[in-house]
This record gives structure tokens, sequence and C-alpha cells, in this order.
């Protein structure tokens, strides 16, 4: 395996990690009986973000962010694989992505200003960098 896809590994049991992050505290803070079922804004009497604590709306903007980050963070793990374009740089970077995500989840949780978005960009351009990288 390359390291590029161990890290998109890595990065994928990090969502799982986030998901139970989020999950835990939202369904302690709502009734089960709006957790077990549909999260339709009117059965739950809002937004499951408008319903829960500000951390706890944090983590799944947060676990939502990484879903999204994930996809083109996955594309480049794949296309530096299936091109043979692994390098050091590749490396570096994909290491990169996964470093700023787990910074990212407390830099959202506890509002690290403006850490949160400086983090987010280091993982954005590890990202870009790969792409590019790919192409040469």
């Amino acid at each position: 395996m390359t390291p590029e896809l161990t890290a998109l590994t890595l990065a994928a049991l990090l969502q799982v990690f986030q998901i139970a992050l989020m999950a835990v505290p939202a369904n302690l803070e709502l009734k089960p009986g709006q957790t077990l079922g549909p999260r339709d804004r009117d059965r739950m009497g809002g937004d499951l973000q408008d319903m829960v604590s500000k951390r706890t709306a944090r983590l799944y903007r947060a676990m939502n962010n990484h879903f999204e980050g994930l996809i083109l963070f996955s594309i480049a793990c794949v296309v530096v694989t299936l091109a043979d374009k692994s390098s050091p740089l590749t490396t570096a970077c994909a290491f990169a992505y996964l470093g700023a995500r787990v910074l990212y989840i407390p830099a959202y949780a506890f509002a690290w200003v403006p850490w949160r978005s400086l983090i987010w960009a280091v993982g954005y351009l590890a990202t870009a960098l790969m792409l590019g990288a790919s192409l040469l």
C-alpha cells in the first residue's frame, strides 16, 4: 500500500471517530425518540444543530466538513497511486492533510480563531498539491 493510501485509510478511520464523537453527545442531549427516528425538521422541532449544545453543533459541522474534504483527498490519493506518482512530496502532503484534519476537530469544537481556518487551509492546500504533483 502506498503511503498516500495509508493516510487515506487513517483519514477514513478518523471520520468514523468523528461520527461517534458527534453522535454520542447528540444522543445524550436529545430525546431518544428524536434520535431513533428520521431527522425531519418538522418532526424534530428544528434542525439538529439548533437542538444541541454549541460544542455538539460544532462537532457536527466539523464532521460534515471532513466528509467534504475527504472526497477531494480520496481522489488525490487514488490518482497519485494509480498514476504511480507517489513521492516524498505527495507522502508529506497526505500526512499533512491527516494531521490538519486531526487538529481541525478541537479547533472547530473550541472555536480557535483564526487557527481553525488556517488548519483547514493546510489540508486543502496539501490535497491540491497532491493533485498537481500527479500531473507532473
